[in-house]
């Protein structure tokens, strides 16, 4: 990367935060040992704008632009607002057609909306989530209104079996992306990380090439692929699949090792950490 500006954007989940939630005190201090005048650091990640706020206060974050809803909603900084924060693009869909497919093919499927004002609906069965701001609604109302994304869990599958399951539905009015268990996230077509970060990145006036990117997703790949085919750098974790690792110019240690902070100090020259911390 040259000397002009960067834009650094990190997934949460798997990346920045353990699978367990946790932040260590080696990843937050290079986090913030980047940020400057001309590095911007951002979240990306499928959260909504509720659970990824905490994020960025954990890490001392206040940038510009935020990428949630796995790029269905971009929220840019407002001092107006209570939460710093306003909607500044929103992406939706009508979900009645895809959901009706899924449950067509999905016995055990349990299932959670977000509409575009951040409030949520779930159908029964949603225990593991956090259900702040959300509302338990039969099946059929689910699609009253557009909204930004579809979340589907399917407990009794194994991620494997919810791959195969998936390919046979043939979704292709939607952008989907599957987690590391039988989660799919669904959101509109043509919408991803990537494309709300273009949006972000020329925005901020900032190069292709003086992009990083980290994830362990799936729903990280069209990130990877375009921070790669701008010439920029896209890190994924140690975990993560062999199809994400496949997309990425670069690879660093497990969550669990801290990789992200290690990521930072070999491509951003972070501060060296001094040794993992255990959560």
């Amino acid at each position: 990367m040259s000397g002009a500006k960067r834009l650094v954007a990190l997934d949460i989940d798997g990346t920045v935060l353990g699978e367990d939630g946790s932040l260590s005190d080696v990843v937050r201090d290079a986090v913030r040992s980047i940020v400057s005048d001309a590095v911007v650091v951002t979240l990306a990640t499928g959260r909504s704008w509720d659970s990824t706020k905490p994020v960025l206060d954990m890490l001392g974050l206040e940038p510009e632009y935020v990428v949630c809803a796995n790029g269905a909603l971009v929220l840019k900084r407002d001092p107006d607002e209570s939460s710093g924060y306003r909607r500044h693009l929103i992406e939706t869909f009508d979900a009645a057609e895809v959901l009706e497919t899924i449950r067509t093919n999905l016995d055990d499927g349990r299932y959670m909306v977000e509409l575009p004002d951040g409030s949520r609906k779930y159908t029964e069965g949603m225990d593991d989530w956090n259900l702040d701001n959300a509302e338990q609604v039969p099946f059929e109302r689910l699609s009253d209104e557009p909204v930004l994304r579809v979340v589907v869990v399917s407990p009794d599958q194994g991620e494997q079996e919810f791959l195969e399951s998936v390919e046979r539905m043939g979704l292709h009015r939607v952008a989907y992306s599957i987690g590391w268990t039988a989660w799919l996230d669904i959101a509109p077509q043509g919408v991803n990380k990537s494309t709300a970060l273009e949006h972000v990145r020329e925005a901020l006036d900032v190069a292709r090439d003086n992009v990083f990117v980290a994830g362990d997703g799936r729903n990280d790949i069209e990130m990877f692929e375009w921070a790669v085919a701008g010439g920029g750098t896209a890190v994924a974790m140690g975990q993560a699949p062999d199809e994400v690792v496949t997309a990425a110019n670069a690879r660093t240690g497990t969550v669990d090792e801290d990789g992200l902070a290690a990521a930072l100090v070999e491509h951003l020259g972070a501060g060296a950490p001094e040794s993992s911390v255990a959560r």
